[in-house]
């Protein structure tokens, strides 16, 4: 990647849809210099992506050139037919490279014993799950298995992965829908899902109560009562410990 290093990024200004896609139509037509281009214009777009994943282990320049393989391989792959703008698509690539780039290098590390612990919680999920004939709670999960609350959490979200924009979401007998087609369409797109995969990242760094806190407040839409009860703490409790949670995470983000 060495060649893009000298190149100001003043110089090229993000371009407009149209000529993305002309030139995209070129490269695939066998036009190298019309890769080149698309590169060059888009290299402020993952710069400002790079800004938002800067941290004391990496470089902005280490991630900023992983970003840029996230570019080229949205260059690469890019389906012209497919009703989706390329700078969304390519928001998608460079943070999927960058992310894939810090769990690969052991920034994110899941350990041998959460992995087993992740295994043998599924496997009573699931045996309850019969036994119930519904899906039981953290709280009966917590009581079967001898395990913490927060513990089992910990170990779910340790191996949870996230969902690829290829996986497909309906299969019909002409064309098979993705998950990456069906991402709006909007000028702003792109500037939300940054914010949105930061947010997650500082929501990770939370320890293991605080993001269930988190996660069962706002995205499972809990009560402050519901949760106390989970966490067998006073709903009083919940609420000091969310305005906290929320301090901290207004202080970190960007």
């Amino acid at each position: 990647m060495n060649r893009f290093e000298s190149i100001s990024i003043k110089e090229y200004p993000l371009l407009e849809e149209d000529e993305v896609k002309s030139l995209i139509f070129d490269y695939q037509q066998g036009d190298e210099e019309a890769k080149d281009k698309l590169i060059n214009h888009n290299l402020r777009l993952v710069l400002k992506i790079a800004h938002r994943f800067k941290n004391g282990q990496y470089s902005l320049e280490d991630i900023f050139q992983i970003g840029i393989i996230g570019l080229i391989k949205a260059i690469d792959r890019f389906d012209l037919s497919k009703e989706v703008k390329f700078s969304t698509y390519a928001v998608q690539w460079i943070i999927g490279e960058i992310k894939v780039f810090f769990r690969d290098d052991s920034l994110i590390k899941v350990s041998r014993s959460l992995k087993e612990d992740a295994r043998r919680i599924k496997a009573v999920k699931k045996s309850l799950s019969k036994h119930l004939n519904r899906e039981p709670t953290i709280k009966e999960l917590s009581k079967e298995l001898g395990m913490a609350v927060e513990d089992i959490v910990n170990a779910l979200e340790s191996v949870r992965e996230p969902d690829s924009i290829h996986k497909k979401v309906y299969k019909g007998e002409d064309s098979n829908l993705e998950l990456g087609d069906q991402i709006a369409d909007s000028k702003d797109y792109y500037n939300a899902k940054i914010d949105s995969i930061v947010l997650k990242e500082i929501i990770k760094k939370l320890d293991s109560r605080d993001q269930l806190i988190i996660r069962f407040r706002y995205f499972e839409e809990k009560s402050q009562s519901e949760i106390a009860q989970v966490l067998g703490i006073s709903q009083a409790q919940v609420s000091r410990l969310e305005k906290n949670i929320i301090k901290i995470i207004r202080n970190q983000f960007i």
